[in-house]
């Protein structure tokens, strides 16, 4: 994050705009609509400034005795050497100043504004491309109308009837999510306030009833934030607790809720921050307490997630629960591997298999993963790469076979390792591939270097 967003209150402050010309007279418009008092400096102004109420215009040169009673400054000249000059004596007084498409003397930067008073929804790219900032907020305008300021309107005036009526912080937030999301909210844009208002105190009456304590079940994907589905984003912001393990990748984790609180309970080989029975009661847990936990799992949370075995533990104490699907591993890592699982000249079915059981062995069927024309998929496999490859080759795959491992795939670190049943564990050994992996064997290996399109650099 390059800048702080924030929102300043310039009511009736008085705010300084150095230049007089058609960029001035926008940014002090701006600061008009925030309800500042606006003094305009330069030696030629717009004729339309000067007929504003609030504005004090000065038709002079820039000098620093014009900075005096300042809260904050807009400096909108040709001119960088008085530009750079109004900047310098900015931060000598600690004045918020921007210099128009001069980033580097800002302090603070003007973003693309999409006003729903009070509702604002301010965009920035750092003055790296305000192009894009505007077409951003022209995307989002489309997706917000104008009468959503109608209801934010609505909500600011049972704000505090709310706040004393719903005192369970989390209560309150699934309350004005259901009047918010729901049937007050389409009254309220549809211009039917008195009917809305009805039905908000009639849910305040029923406010023993609001929904209690829930758990989301969320599969996150392989790691690239862009495979999530819609369903799980829209919980993802919803829940008021975070509960997620290692395999959540940092730019996934950050699309949840801002002021959500995130536990850890990563699990790496041979160093587990919970055991899972500890991960199971800790969700029931939270949700007892009223909270709507989302339990984020790495890929799909009914493969090879352990999913199954958390929301047994739900079901037993009568706990609500959804379950999301998530791409699982196998799926989309092979997908950015340039690896088609399966292909009509080399594999028509297809298995996924865990390298870790539950007692730590590698004791798979050995016998049904060495059929002929299949692609064997191995979920945490690295540790037992070498067992792999020989039991695989004992039981009648060619030594010849290919085999891959992708190391972070669908990520910035997503590598491929290729070889053969007889060559990779030494390749692997030399190449050191870091976790999480996934091991891929079969012909469809071969087609990586036609099929790959995913180019993580």
């Amino acid at each position: 994050m390059d800048y702080l967003p924030i929102f300043a209150d310039v009511k009736n402050k008085l705010c300084l705009v150095v230049g007089g010309g058609e960029v001035a007279k926008r940014k002090a418009g701006v600061l008009l609509d925030a309800g500042a008092r606006v003094r305009v400096v330069a030696p030629k102004i717009d004729a339309d400034l000067s007929k504003q109420q609030r504005v004090e215009v000065v038709r002079a040169r820039f000098e620093p005795k014009h900075l005096d009673g300042v809260a904050l400054i807009i400096a909108a000249t040709d001119d960088r050497g008085v530009n750079r000059q109004v900047s310098e004596l900015a931060h000598e007084r600690n004045i918020p100043v921007n210099v128009v498409d001069d980033p580097e003397l800002c302090s603070f930067i003007m973003p693309s504004i999409l006003d729903r008073s009070p509702l604002m929804v301010a965009f920035s790219s750092g003055g790296a491309s305000p192009v894009l900032t505007r077409m951003m907020r022209g995307k989002l305008e489309t997706m917000i109308p104008q009468n959503y300021s109608r209801l934010a309107a609505f909500a600011e005036r049972f704000r505090e009837v709310v706040k004393q009526r719903v005192t369970n912080p989390a209560k309150r937030r699934i309350f004005w999510e259901n009047a918010l999301d729901g049937v007050v909210a389409e009254k309220v844009l549809t211009g039917d306030e008195s009917s809305a208002e009805q039905m908000m105190q009639q849910m305040l009456a029923d406010e023993d009833n609001i929904q209690r304590g829930e758990v989301y079940l969320v599969g996150a994907g392989p790691g690239d934030p862009d495979l999530l589905t819609f369903r799980a984003l829209r919980l993802m912001q919803k829940a008021d607790v975070v509960v997620y393990d290692n395999l959540v990748s940092k730019p996934i984790l950050d699309m949840t809720r801002r002021d959500a609180e995130r536990i850890y309970v990563g699990k790496k080989r041979d160093d587990h921050t919970l055991r899972q029975e500890e991960i199971n009661e800790l969700l029931a847990r939270l949700a007892k307490e009223g909270k709507r936990v989302l339990r984020l799992k790495g890929g799909d949370p009914f493969i090879f997630g352990r999913g199954g075995e958390e929301i047994e533990t739900l079901s037993g104490y009568g706990i609500p629960f959804q379950v999301v699907p998530g791409i699982t591993a196998a799926s989309g890592v092979a997908s950015y591997a340039g690896i088609p699982l399966t292909h009509r000249s080399h594999a028509q079915s297809c298995i996924f298999v865990t390298g870790h059981l539950k007692d730590g062995t590698m004791n798979l069927d050995w016998d049904a993963l060495a059929r002929p024309k299949q692609t064997v998929v191995v979920y945490m496999g690295l540790h037992g790469l070498d067992t792999l490859c020989t039991e695989l080759i004992k039981h009648g795959m060619p030594d010849s076979t290919p085999i891959a491992i992708v190391q972070q795939g669908t990520t910035r670190n997503q590598r491929v390792i290729t070889g053969t049943l007889a060559s990779l564990p030494g390749i692997a050994e030399k190449e050191k591939p870091q976790a999480p992996t996934l091991i891929i064997v079969g012909g469809v290996v071969t087609l990586r270097e036609k099929l790959a399109w995913f180019n993580p650099e």
